[in-house]
């Protein structure tokens, strides 16, 4: 069943142009419900809330696109120039932040695709010269769980005890299924608990998107079967009588805010529960810790893919390389401390192995082709001829053999 926002009070206090209000209330018709995300696994219409800021985002551009001097009256006006004006406004104007800016800019491609603009909208890089330090990262780049932090759990779920018991017994599910927010408001305690011992969320999903959740100890028991006594007799959810789920939602940041779990306090969020969750069950499975806690080895090759797969199930993602965010990988952990080979030593190195590249690259302790690089930056010549030069020789040296 298709559920769509209904969009025309947004539309119609929007200030703009009548055609512009018109022309965008059929392509809002026609597609706002639709899911723009080329890994999306589940076919269901995209969330009321996706659907909001994707309007409130698009109305907000054309009114930013008006305001800076550019007469446009139909979407099918759109232009490179346009997105380009916009995206410098954002980041150097604006000072948003890198996510906020991506998420903008998929809206905008969004839209566009529905116009069948596919190459309309590109990437930051496209359009202006980026800020130093100015990127979204998608591997987890410092360790966001609250042991990172030296935020006791234990301690501030008693304290939110004292505050607010639903928001307490929320955080509790948070940490202990890692769960997002607001599937622990939504979380029906005794509909989605298994015989076979997992937990099936499916209400407040990103995407839209059910899952399975593993439930490994006695603990984790006693942690729902709490959760089930303070649910709501009428919904079955987290959310006690009469508040609406919008209302909480502002009413469990507000508790958690007061507790200093943000950013600009402690340093972390209730969303570092999560990473911790994973982190956690990367080393259960690998009896290494994750890559983000700069552990001092690797773990079996076998063992981390399985971790892996885990994770991402568990965490409801449809792509394996999506925990990543939350766990990091051994080369990104590594990648500062690693030593800088420069052109030089590359060089010797080389001559060195005798012009065997394989060899010259073991023993600065670099990839082939990050050796490739190097020399071709400091010959002046395309890596691809080092690379079509060692398969020659290769290929030689296996002639002779047959030989």
């Amino acid at each position: 069943m298709k559920i769509q926002l209904n969009f025309s009070a947004l539309t119609e206090n929007a200030g703009l142009p009548q055609r512009l209000k018109n022309e965008l209330t059929e392509l809002f018709q026609r597609h706002l419900s639709k899911a723009h995300s080329k890994t999306r696994v589940t076919s269901n219409a995209i969330s009321i809330k996706t659907q909001k800021y994707r309007v409130q985002s698009l109305i907000a551009g054309f009114r930013e696109l008006r305001k800076g001097g550019f007469a446009i009256q139909s979407p099918w006006n759109l232009a490179e120039k346009h997105i380009g004006y916009l995206v410098n406004l954002w980041v150097n104007e604006k000072e948003q932040s890198p996510g906020t800016v991506e998420n903008k800019l998929t809206y905008w491609r969004t839209l566009a695709a529905w116009m069948k603009k596919h190459q309309l909208v590109g990437t930051v890089d496209d359009y202006i010269k980026r800020p130093e330090g100015y990127r979204r990262y998608y591997v987890a780049q410092e360790d966001k769980s609250w042991d990172a932090a030296n935020v006791d759990l234990d301690d501030v779920i008693a304290r939110l005890c004292e505050r607010d018991r639903w928001v307490a017994i929320q955080v509790e599910l948070q940490a202990a299924f890692g769960l997002r927010a607001q599937e622990s408001m939504l979380l029906r305690p005794l509909q989605c608990l298994r015989v076979s011992g997992h937990l099936h969320v499916i209400d407040g999903t990103k995407g839209g998107r059910p899952r399975v959740v593993p439930i490994d100890a006695e603990w984790q028991y006693e942690v729902l079967i709490r959760a089930a006594r303070l649910s709501n007799p009428r919904t079955g959810s987290m959310i006690p009588e009469p508040w609406s789920l919008k209302k909480w939602y502002r009413h469990f940041y507000h508790i958690m805010q007061k507790e200093g779990i943000a950013r600009g306090a402690k340093g972390v969020t209730v969303h570092g529960l999560r990473h911790a969750y994973l982190q956690r069950m990367y080393e259960q499975v690998t009896g290494v810790p994750a890559p983000i806690k700069r552990p001092d080895h690797r773990p079996d090759p076998a063992l981390h893919q399985a971790a892996m797969q885990r994770l991402v199930e568990a965490a409801g993602h449809s792509l394996a390389a999506k925990a990543t965010a939350y766990i990091s990988t051994f080369a990104t952990v590594e990648r500062p401390s690693r030593r800088v080979v420069s052109p030089e030593e590359a060089i010797t190195a080389v001559a060195a192995a005798n012009g065997n590249k394989s060899g010259a690259a073991k023993s600065l302790n670099i990839s082939r082709q990050a050796l490739y690089r190097i020399l071709a930056k400091c010959e002046n010549l395309p890596a691809a001829q080092f690379m079509r030069e060692d398969a020659i020789i290769r290929g030689e040296t296996e002639g002779e053999a047959h030989h």
